[in-house]
C-alpha cells in the first residue's frame, strides 16, 4: 500500500512564500561618533539596560528581548548630516496619550525636549534629535484599532493635510490633568501652537522635475 502523500517541507516553504512577513522588529544599530553620549542619552529615554558593552560596540534593551539598540563607536568617522540620504527617523509607540505625556514630562526635566510635536491624525507624535542628531519619534495611536488608523490615510482630512497639525505637549498635559478625556486630546487642534510657532517639516530641497 502507497504511504498517504504529504507535502515535502520545500513544497510548503514554496507554497506560503509569498505570505511570509517578520514576526517582529528585532532591533537596530547606530553608527555613534559621540559613543557615551548617545549611550547615556537613549539610557535616559528610554531606561535602557546594558546587556553587553565594550569600547567598540554597546547592545541595549527595555524588554524581554536581548537587544533593541545596537551602538557601533565610530568616533573616527564624520558625523552625520541633515542633506544625506538615508533613514528619516526611527518611531517607538507608547500605550497611551498619558505613558506619551508623562515620557515628554520626565524627559523635559533631564533637560531633552523635542524639536517638533505633531498630530499627524492616525498619530501624536513627539520628534526628538539624539547627541549624534538623529531623529527619533516617541508616538501614540490615536485610534482604538489598528484599522482606524489605517484608515486615515484613506480619508479627505488626510489627503488634504499628510503632515498633520503642530500641538504644544505642556497645554495637552494641563488639559489632560484637568480631566479632558485622552479620547478628545488626541484630535488634531487640541493643544493649538501659534502659526509664527509652528516647526517647519523639511528644509530639504525638492527632488527636480
Amino acid at each position: 500500500m502507497n504511504a498517504p502523500h504529504t507535502p515535502s517541507a520545500a513544497a510548503s516553504v514554496a507554497a506560503s512564500a509569498s505570505k511570509v512577513v517578520p514576526c517582529k522588529l528585532a532591533h537596530y544599530v547606530i553608527r555613534a561618533k559621540r559613543f557615551q553620549d548617545m549611550l547615556a542619552w537613549y539610557r535616559k529615554v528610554f531606561h535602557l539596560q546594558t546587556s553587553f558593552e565594550a569600547p567598540v560596540i554597546a547592545f541595549l534593551t527595555y524588554d524581554d528581548e536581548h537587544h533593541r539598540i545596537a551602538f557601533l563607536n565610530t568616533a573616527h568617522l564624520p558625523a552625520p548630516d541633515t542633506m544625506r540620504t538615508g533613514i528619516d527617523h526611527i518611531a517607538f509607540t507608547y500605550e497611551s496619550l498619558p505613558d506619551l505625556l508623562h515620557t515628554w514630562e520626565r524627559l523635559k526635566a533631564e533637560g531633552i525636549t523635542p524639536f517638533w510635536c505633531i498630530n499627524h491624525g492616525m498619530s501624536t507624535s513627539m520628534y526628538y534629535r539624539d547627541p549624534d542628531g538623529n531623529e527619533i519619534e516617541l508616538q501614540v495611536d490615536n485610534f482604538p484599532s489598528m484599522d482606524e488608523c489605517k484608515a486615515w490615510f484613506a480619508s479627505e482630512a488626510f489627503a488634504a493635510n499628510p503632515i498633520g497639525v503642530d500641538f504644544n505637549p505642556e497645554m495637552l498635559l494641563a488639559k489632560l490633568r484637568s480631566g479632558v478625556p485622552a479620547t478628545e486630546l488626541v484630535k488634531q487642534g487640541a493643544a493649538p501652537v501659534p502659526k509664527d510657532q509652528q516647526h517647519v517639516f523639511t528644509t530639504l530641497p525638492p527632488p527636480p522635475g
